[in-house]
């Protein structure tokens, strides 16, 4: 049985903590490196479901993509709930490690991984890595699809290969239009236009997508839009990585119990589809009877 510290080496390596954006807060959240891993569980979000799910679970250890503390804090107190996510975590001896943009940009990375779900050929990344001599590293990749389609088939084929959420599936632009050549990035990407465009490609699928930025691309290029739920275009990186972690093991001889949380921490839980309003009533006509005054 491994050490924590042991697993988490193995993990800097797949993802490498110096990669990560400035902003972002990836590694080590809490826990203690001299003891002993059994089980890990992958999951999107550090949030109390998850945390409690681990604790049913018997892991000692909880990899996340999304971060706990993005933007710092000043307290770890039990009555905030990202303060109740530590307690509960170091009350039951459980480590949690993050891996976000450092895994956004990996080798494989978060975008490989959604490539794979919508069972697409990445051709190479969307944003390169300037450092990666190899050209394998990066923001986003593009991608081929087996053979042609429409861009509304290629968005009911998000919808069918992706975990399901309340927000499902939207799609700017002409849906009978002709898709070969797509990019994907997981997460937010309305950032990203641009290099979609110069990519050549005939759909960006991404999530998060506003309306200004989405509005601007749809009038500047023909590129079709397909917008599917954050936590959805990340998901599928945690059975990705919990393969990595799993190979890892197994070269190591660590028998390490490896497990993919398949709740749903999707902010959003019901979706309403709108309707046409009714059209008015018309006025009827009325006519005066013959003889009848005016």
């Amino acid at each position: 049985m491994p050490r924590l510290s042991e697993v988490l080496a193995e993990l800097d390596a797949l993802w490498p903590p110096d990669r990560a954006e400035q902003w972002d807060a990836v590694g080590t959240v809490c826990g203690d490196p001299g003891a002993n891993v059994e089980r890990v569980l992958f999951a999107v979000d550090p949030v109390q479901d998850i945390v409690d799910e681990a604790v049913a679970l018997g892991a000692q250890l909880v990899v996340t993509h999304h971060p706990l503390y993005l933007r710092g804090t000043t307290t770890v107190a039990a009555d905030t709930f990202k303060g109740r996510v530590v307690h509960t975590l170091i009350s039951q001896g459980i480590a949690l490690h993050v891996a976000h943009t450092n895994a956004d940009t990996a080798d494989p990375g978060v975008s490989d991984a959604l490539a794979g779900a919508l069972g697409l050929r990445v051709v190479g990344p969307l944003v390169p890595d300037a450092t990666d001599p190899a050209g394998r590293r990066g923001l986003g990749r593009v991608c081929e699809l087996d053979a042609p389609t429409s861009l509304r088939n290629f968005a009911a084929r998000a919808a069918h290969r992706l975990p399901a959420t309340a927000q499902g599936v939207r799609l700017a632009g002409d849906p009978e239009a002709p898709v070969r050549r797509v990019a994907v990035s997981g997460g937010s990407g309305d950032g990203l236009f641009a290099e979609a465009r110069a990519a050549g490609v005939d759909a960006f699928l991404t999530a998060d997508l506003r309306h200004h930025p989405a509005s601007e691309a749809t009038q500047h290029s023909p590129l079709g839009l397909v917008d599917a739920a954050h936590w959805a275009t990340e998901w599928p990186w945690c059975e990705q990585a919990a393969s990595q972690l799993d190979e890892i093991s197994d070269r190591h001889g660590w028998d390490l119990r490896v497990h993919v949380s398949e709740t749903v921490t999707d902010p959003w839980s019901s979706h309403f589809a709108s309707s046409p309003r009714p059209a008015p009533p018309t006025p009827a006509l009325t006519t005066n009877p013959p003889g009848a005054p005016n």
